[in-house]
């Protein structure tokens, strides 16, 4: 087998990974492999495209008893972080595109998501409730410099009076503290950056284009003192690799007035599995076995448990002690005694042209 070094600058190390759909895959093979880079030079640098897409709607329902939300809005698919982790990567299966690099290179931007969601917001049989925004890929990865998509969402947010989630790995989320604060200030906005370790490699190893952990806890800081709701999740927790700092994202977070926190355990759903061994194998060779045989053990042994109610709740010794060491982390930091209740009440439906209704 011919030996790569890893790729930089991206998570996924190929784009040749089992697919569900049938998706044809290709193998280059032949003597000539151990001379390529003599004969063609070297290989040309991945470049990330974008393809704008028009759906017909923006909004998506869910009745899943796994997750505290039952409607959101993704602004893009595909995710130029790179997370290795990102359990959305098997939704790029589904255009026949690989769920390895083509997600973090080939991505799709909506950017008729405001005017969509408004049209969506005036129905007259629309009732409002949180919407939750980075539940699949981030809405402030850095094509959102360029679109903005989320932005515009934001304002229409504050212009309805309408609650809405954001989740996200990007300090640039504070470029938008100005309208945050706003939203804040009538109870329509709370804000989870998640971070995954302290290690600024490790994350550039991980997640290599997301924002490095030290600007994730900074933008945490400033949401904070902008009166944004704000909560930090230490996820995923990966046993073996990046759970020894866990206290240490809590403590951080807590020292810069932060009182929300969650955890959440490694997923491997689908393509995923594959791309994160070998992902362990490319960087953690020597950990990978044990790595892996701890996320099969709090799976019922195997490499996800896919089933609802189960899928979020990882059991066994493993789990447990992670429980055990989050819940005294935060007693000792006074953490997780404010509750962030988003208010519904003063939602504004808007009126045809843009203008809001007077009922």
């Amino acid at each position: 087998m011919e030996h790569r070094p890893p790729l930089r600058g991206r998570g996924a190390q190929s784009g040749t990974v089992p697919q569900r759909f049938g998706l044809a895959a290709r193998e280059d093979d032949g003597d000539w492999l151990d001379d390529r880079t003599a004969i063609d030079g070297p290989a040309p640098k991945l470049r990330t495209t974008v393809t704008e897409e028009h759906p017909k709607t923006i909004l998506t329902f869910n009745k899943s008893p796994d997750v505290p939300f039952d409607r959101s809005i993704n602004a893009y698919r595909g995710c130029e972080h790179g997370c290795i982790y990102c359990f959305a990567r098997p939704t790029h299966a589904f255009h026949d595109l690989s769920p390895g690099l083509d997600f973090e290179t080939k991505l799709f931007a909506k950017p008729d998501a405001a005017r969509l969601l408004r049209e969506t917001l005036a129905k007259p049989r629309y009732v409002p409730a949180p919407i939750a925004m980075g539940t699949n890929t981030d809405p402030y990865q850095p094509i959102e410099a360029r679109y903005r998509i989320t932005r515009q969402v934001l304002e229409l947010c504050l212009e309805t009076r309408h609650p809405v989630t954001i989740t996200t790995k990007s300090a640039r989320v504070v470029r938008d503290i100005d309208i945050l604060a706003e939203l804040a200030r009538h109870r329509l906005v709370a804000v989870g950056v998640s971070v995954t370790s302290m290690d600024p490699h490790l994350s550039g190893l991980l997640e290599p284009r997301a924002s490095a952990p030290a600007k994730r806890l900074d933008a945490l800081e400033r949401l904070t003192a902008a009166g944004v709701p704000s909560h930090v999740s230490v996820a995923p927790v990966i046993p073996s690799i990046t759970d020894e700092y866990m206290e240490a994202i809590l403590s951080d977070a807590a020292a810069r007035g932060v009182r929300s926190a969650s955890w959440i355990m490694l997923r491997l759903p689908f393509e995923v599995a594959p791309l994160f061994r070998e992902w362990l194998d490319t960087h953690f060779p020597e950990r990978a076995g044990k790595v892996m045989s701890i996320v099969q053990s709090i799976r019922g042994g195997r490499d996800n448990d896919p089933d609802f109610f189960t899928r979020m709740k990882p059991q066994g010794v493993w789990p447990d002690i992670f429980r055990a060491r989050f819940r005294l982390a935060c007693k000792r930091l006074g953490m997780n005694k404010v509750e962030i209740d988003l208010d519904s009440s003063g939602f504004r439906r808007p009126g045809a042209g843009g203008q809001l209704s007077l009922l």
